[in-house]
């Protein structure tokens, strides 16, 4: 059956009104007229124009460069530098086009920037697209393409996304309209050369996107959802009409992305750099990416993309594979390490989590293994640390480091723990303030370290109050450190500097001696 046959043969919502009111009178003796339509006063009218102005305000008040863009995502994605270029001129000229159109209330010519993003998976596609929308302030809505192939018809779920971008701006239709839509998988619908005949999975529905990347109006509610069907009686029951309204794509950023396997062969094959045939050798990873940056319209095309569908997507971007050293990048510095979720995981048990160097290391190599980029390190950490998550909850253990042992044989070194909870309470300790020294540096460019009377100081203060927090404690403590040894940096060029347990004891004395130390040598 047709979508247009659909439509037809469903009844209309005052025939379902019809239908209700007959049901309650016959079965309930209950009659259910529909409600006389309240006019709209100028107040209420007045309050909802400002709301919707205060929620789009972002659009309006869009200022960002690409400089800005690209150093918001260097907070979260590592690597993928000339991805985040790309992205960031995409996103500021078609945002501020956007605000143009909306200062203005008119836009002159302007081809939209969608963007087509080629990667394998993990490498941070989507978490790139999130994470500027995010920032931007806009809903942002990710969909798979091979969804829209399983349904056996096109355009209801592919318009579901556009829906979709409502119910994320909270029903702020006029939000909607300035949205990111994202959609994965797309070389998936790509049609094949040898298939012969209507191919609904692939071409319909690259051509039922390419109706929603041009421009045209969207119901808000689906016409063949039942759902949306049963909403619209009551909408009808409760004020006598039913308002129709509508979403408009014009201003919507569309971002598709795919791995494109065997894409660099069809472009290889055009530019002729390497024989193909028989003998020639296979494509390394390196050569592959550096071959499919050359790829072309024509490429894509030939690949099995519509030739009006992928020239709607202007804009080009390809994604680097992730190595080891990337990961363990990933796990140490970006602002979404999966390392901050396991420490909030296990802080809800009362139990403090610490990765070391080694252990971060050892999960980049083992997520490496599993050839899936970004997505293998929760594979790894998860099958390391399930047990522990499990045990260590209904024990005493209130702190634990996480070695590259641990990640390596979890099993062993979680009996250790079990048989004696304070046994690696030293070397925690060690390694929190390690990491102590370089949140400091960090935090205020300044080097700083423990020695040993300082680390055995520390020590008995933690058994002396269990609840006292490290850093907490040291951070009262050393609360104006960072102003007196910036003043010594300055004046004597020392950039390293050694806290012993009188720093700790009195940090207020001990620091203004320092100073005073320099000021003599001047004279």
């Amino acid at each position: 059956m047709t979508k247009q046959n659909i439509n037809n043969d469903f009844p209309s919502p005052e025939k379902i009104q019809e239908e209700f009111s007959k049901f309650f009178k016959e079965k309930l003796g209950v009659k259910v007229e529909p409600k006389e339509v309240e006019p709209e006063t100028d107040k209420i009218k007045e309050a909802t124009d400002k709301t919707q102005e205060k929620e789009t305000d972002t659009i309006f008040e869009f200022d960002l460069k690409p400089k800005d863009i690209k150093e918001y995502l260097d907070k979260y994605v590592i690597k993928q530098d000339e991805a985040k270029k790309a992205l960031s001129i995409a996103v500021c000229d078609h945002y501020n086009h956007v605000k143009t159109c909306c200062q203005q209330e008119k836009c002159g010519n302007y081809a939209k920037q969608n963007i087509v993003l080629l990667g394998s998976t993990g490498v941070g596609k989507t978490y790139l697209v999130k994470c500027i929308a995010d920032l931007i302030g806009v809903p942002f809505v990710k969909g798979d393409a091979t969804k829209f192939s399983e349904t056996g018809y096109v355009g209801g779920d592919v318009e579901d996304l556009v829906r979709e971008l409502v119910e994320k701006a909270e029903g702020n239709i006029e939000l909607a309209q300035y949205g990111i839509i994202y959609i994965d998988e797309i070389d998936k619908i790509a049609a094949s050369s040898e298939f012969k005949g209507k191919d609904v999975s692939g071409s319909g529905v690259q051509r039922g996107l390419l109706k929603l990347m041009e421009e045209t109006d969207v119901p808000a509610k689906n016409p063949i959802d039942i759902t949306s069907q049963l909403r619209s009686v009551m909408e009808f029951h409760k004020k006598g009409k039913i308002k129709k309204e509508v979403i408009n794509t014009k201003h919507i950023l569309f971002i598709v992305s795919g791995a494109f396997d065997g894409l660099s062969k069809i472009v290889n094959k055009r530019i002729n750099t390497r024989n193909i045939g028989f003998h020639s050798e296979p494509l390394k990873r390196e050569e592959e990416i550096s071959i499919i940056k050359q790829s072309k319209t024509k490429d894509f095309i030939e690949y099995g993309l519509e030739p009006e569908f992928i020239g709607r997507l202007p804009v080009k971007v390809v994604c680097e594979d992730l190595e080891k050293d990337d990961l363990y990048q990933i796990l140490k510095i970006s602002e979404g390490s999966i390392i901050k979720q396991y420490e909030e995981s296990f802080k809800a048990y009362g139990i403090d989590i610490l990765f070391n160097d080694d252990s971060l290391k050892k999960i980049a190599e083992l997520s490496l293994e599993e050839k899936t980029g970004a997505r293998g390190i929760m594979t790894v950490t998860e099958k390391a640390l399930r047990d522990y998550k499990y045990e260590l909850p209904s024990t005493t253990v209130t702190s634990f480091l996480v070695t590259e042992e641990i990640i390596k044989e979890p099993k062993k070194e979680l009996e250790k723990i079990l048989s004696d909870p304070q046994y690696e309470s030293d070397i925690l300790l060690e390694e929190k303030l390690k990491k102590y020294e370089s949140d400091f540096l960090k935090k205020h460019d300044l080097e700083i370290e423990f020695d040993s009377s300082a680390l055995k100081y520390i020590t008995s203060k933690l058994k002396e109050d269990p609840k006292l927090n490290l850093t907490t404690y040291l951070d009262e403590k050393l609360n104006n450190y960072q102003y007196g040894l910036n003043l010594i940096e300055i004046k004597s060029g020392k950039q390293k500097f050694t806290l012993n347990e009188d720093n700790i004891k009195d940090p207020d004395k001990n620091l203004n001696q320092w100073i005073k130390d320099i000021v003599k040598k001047e004279e």
